[in-house]
């Protein structure tokens, strides 16, 4: 169990120049790091990756089910269940981490209600398998400046569909960038909600950099988190404009940890 609000450091973004990810793995702990995440795994080396959170006693917090596949779009449902599946199946010798689901792009011409009802069916039937297979599945919201289409863009909306879906295995992924984006008020957002809510990931505005380099309010998203009770970890998703040491500083300094 990770203390709470531990900081865990996003190696897909961050100590690049160690190598790969097992590498970077054994970088974050020498710098103080307790847990670290990532994104896709197929394109990575699983059994070193493995090896190396064994070896340093860091945990995993979370990386994203893969491929990415839609959970509004009914002919692709098949195989986002087997990407799941699949998933579960290839990260258990990772210590069955959270495991990240994206929503994918809207249909043309499907109706909102459609698209909510194919979301949770989706949801429901990858949840079915995390509650077998004991392992905690986060879906995220996104925002329309990467992706424009993306059906999912809004925390009260992945807030719903976790609710509608009702399984204690489904949780929310909150990622202040993305939520800031699209121009959300984590205090409004999050409030009577946050028991929904099992990993929060952090970056400034606009660039995407660590927290103390743009226009975030930080004391305002520290306080609400604290204020709501959120306990959980707190991802560094972002692309550092210093050098780790220095990186981690000015992050724990601006947030406050």
């Amino acid at each position: 169990m990770l203390p709470a609000l531990t900081l865990s450091s996003c190696i897909e973004w961050q100590f690049a120049e160690a190598g790969d990810l097992a590498a970077r793995i054994h970088a974050a702990k020498a710098e103080g790091f307790a847990a670290v995440e990532f994104h896709l795994w197929r394109d990575k080396p699983v059994d070193a990756i493995a090896a190396a959170l064994a070896d340093t006693g860091v945990g995993l917090t979370g990386l994203c089910v893969d491929p990415r596949r839609s959970i509004v779009d009914p002919a692709e449902r098949g195989e986002m269940v087997d990407a799941v599946r699949e998933t579960i199946a290839a990260t258990a010798c990772l210590g069955k981490p959270p495991l990240i689901v994206a929503s994918g792009f809207r249909v043309e011409g499907m109706s909102e209600e459609e698209h909510f009802a194919n979301a949770v069916a989706a949801l429901k039937a990858a949840a079915a398998l995390a509650e077998e297979a004991g392992v905690l599945l986060l879906l995220e919201p996104l925002n329309t400046r990467l992706f424009s289409a993306m059906y999912l863009v809004s925390t009260t909306l992945g807030l719903d569909l976790v609710e509608a879906v009702g399984s204690p295995n489904l949780r929310l992924l909150y990622d202040v960038w993305h939520s800031a984006v699209m121009g959300e008020d984590i205090a409004e957002v999050l409030q009577g909600r946050v028991h929904l809510v099992a990993h929060v990931q952090v970056a400034d505005m606009d660039d995407r950099n660590e927290p103390g380099t743009g226009t975030v309010d930080w004391a305002h998203v520290m306080r609400t988190l604290e204020s709501l009770g959120y306990t959980g970890a707190i991802g560094m998703e972002y692309f550092p404009t210093l050098p780790m040491d220095q990186s981690l500083e000015l992050t724990r300094k601006t947030l406050a940890l």
